[in-house]
């Protein structure tokens, strides 16, 4: 969307309070909105879904204020002067898992989490739902990791000694005319998008697997490769693994603040003293956005979102075995917001919920009757013997969705102020790419100009294990990639010689982003048509 019909929408939806602008190549959002609700809605009609142009959401919220972010009462210097090779900020699920990866490398790894111990936020407050990824489309980060990571689960828990049943998972109708559509949806998500295990069953089939489920339901989509799993026990499971492969944790450690120079991360400042990691991960959760804004690198925002679930008597575990939900006439939802389900747990107990509430306020875990009655009366729905004397315990957690709702992995950009303060221009990093047998600037993880002037490559994981030679596989020749927009300057040659014109290119920089040519540090092309783009960077 280009930012003046994007400005237009603003105006419209909120009166000219709200505007957007491009900066560092993300769309930025500034005004006043006294309305949380408003002030994500701004968001979302800002952001494309999946997509790399992220929304930062610079709106002033009038109608209240979160509290200040928790602190431990704790302050030594246990920590102080040490220079781990990584420093893991945020001891949940996504933490502890990338301390137990980075441990296979003999690396001193030092974990850092503000709480009296783990899990203690998202990740120990979720339903544990293995997911299969049938409502994630192709080529977002969200549907590759969430399809990998479903097929690791098995291996990892057994490894780990951690309980993990694959129950499946049905998405029932009560709408029959429904079927041809839901059919077209569900072949589109198995042949097209690779959840392969996606099926249509009839109502009768699913009466048979499940016979307390609503009797007017006419059929259901299954997902057999969905499971469940203790979240707080595979976090705490990944944590000792990785403490026993010579990682460390430090709980009670709050990250306070950042020195940077140079573009770089020196110190972290703690409550237990100042830290010079060599190398710093931002697994923060619902803090971030407050991380990054630390290191000078804040490029999305988070919009909290909390969620409840109520736990229900062992008793009721006899009352279905999988995971399901309902679903109405709207197939795929018309909001940025997740339903909530039943789920059969490893305990044997049902979880129900959650459900999906927008909010500012980042520790706000408190559970809400309205939270619990509106999830109980949606999924009554999908079995009606579901009833809230059964619950044995609730609990509320906040998720880190961003306005993309899709994941942040970020890699292979370019430092241009490094670049501009060694005088080493794009065609010099082109060149020596070229000449270390680097045709796609994407491939590269890091980019390290020495002292004496030599461009060092570390290639990105993915582009390091093995060849098509290896593999005894025939390759394609993409060719090697043509500068067409160089610093904001267009190639007019390259461009000719591509077989492209301006107007195709002017395409290409507004659907990454970008307002203009100007706004372009660097857009090339090879042969076989894939496109790299790096928008210019503010100072």
């Amino acid at each position: 969307m280009k930012i003046s019909a994007l400005n237009r929408k603003l105006h419209r939806a909120f009166g000219g309070r709200v505007t957007a602008a491009l900066a560092d190549g993300c769309i930025v959002l500034r005004g006043e909105l006294d309305r949380w609700d408003d002030v994500v809605r701004a968001g979302q009609m800002a952001a494309t879904k999946y997509s790399t142009c992220h929304v930062v959401n610079d709106i002033t919220f009038t109608g209240g204020k979160d509290a200040p972010m928790r602190v431990p009462a704790l302050h030594d210097d246990a920590l102080d002067g040490q220079t781990p090779d990584v420093l893991i900020i945020g001891g949940g699920i996504s933490g502890v898992s990338i301390a137990r990866e980075l441990a296979r490398q003999k690396l001193d790894i030092l974990v850092v989490d503000k709480e009296c111990d783990l899990a203690l936020g998202a990740s120990g407050r979720n339903d544990g739902e293995v997911h299969p990824g049938i409502d994630l489309g192709r080529g977002s980060i969200k549907h590759k990791y969430i399809r990998r990571g479903n097929a690791m689960y098995d291996q990892v828990c057994k490894e780990l000694d951690v309980p993990f049943h694959r129950v499946g998972q049905y998405v029932c109708f009560q709408h029959g005319w429904l079927r041809p559509a839901v059919w077209g949806y569900c072949m589109w998500r198995k042949y097209h998008d690779g959840i392969a295990d996606t099926e249509l069953i009839s109502g009768r089939e699913l009466l048979r697997r499940e016979p307390n489920f609503n009797k007017k339901t006419r059929f259901a989509i299954s997902n057999p490769d969905s499971g469940c799993v203790c979240p707080y026990g595979l976090t705490i499971a990944y944590a000792e693994n990785a403490v026993q492969n010579g990682a460390r944790i430090a709980l009670n450690t709050a990250v306070l603040g950042m020195d940077i120079a140079d573009g770089q991360i020196t110190a972290v400042h703690t409550n237990r003293g100042t830290l010079h990691p060599a190398l710093v991960i931002n697994a923060a959760g619902v803090f971030a956005e407050d991380v990054a804004r630390m290191a000078d690198d804040r490029f999305f925002s988070i919009h909290p979102r909390r969620g409840t679930n109520s736990i229900l008597d062992r008793k009721a575990g006899a009352f279905m075995h999988s995971i399901a939900s309902v679903k109405g006439s709207d197939m795929v939802s018309k909001t940025h917001s997740k339903g909530g389900g039943i789920l059969h747990t490893v305990h044997d107990n049902l979880l129900i919920g959650p459900d999906a509430v927008e909010t500012y306020e980042k520790e706000n875990t408190a559970t809400y009757p309205e939270s619990i009655a509106h999830v109980f009366e949606k999924q009554k729905i999908t079995m009606p013997a579901l009833t809230e004397r059964d619950i044995i315990t609730y609990f509320t957690g906040v998720r880190a969705p961003t306005f993309e709702e899709d994941f942040i992995i970020e890699r292979g950009r370019i430092a241009q102020q490094a670049m501009h303060r060694n005088r080493f221009t794009l065609d010099e990093l082109t060149q020596e790419l070229r000449n270390q047998g680097i045709l796609d600037i994407a491939s590269v993880e890091y980019a390290v100009l020495e002292t004496n002037g030599q461009l060092n490559i570390i290639l990105a994981p993915a582009q390091q294990p093995v060849t098509a030679e290896q593999m005894h596989m025939e390759t394609e020749d993409t060719g090697y990639f043509s500068i067409l927009i160089n610093n904001g300057r267009i190639l007019r040659d390259n461009l000719k010689r591509m077989g492209r014109d301006e107007r195709w290119l002017q395409k290409q920089v507004q659907q990454r982003g970008a307002q203009c040519i100007a706004d372009v540090y660097l857009l090339m092309m090879n042969d076989a048509g894939q496109v790299y783009f790096a928008a210019k960077e503010l100072g």
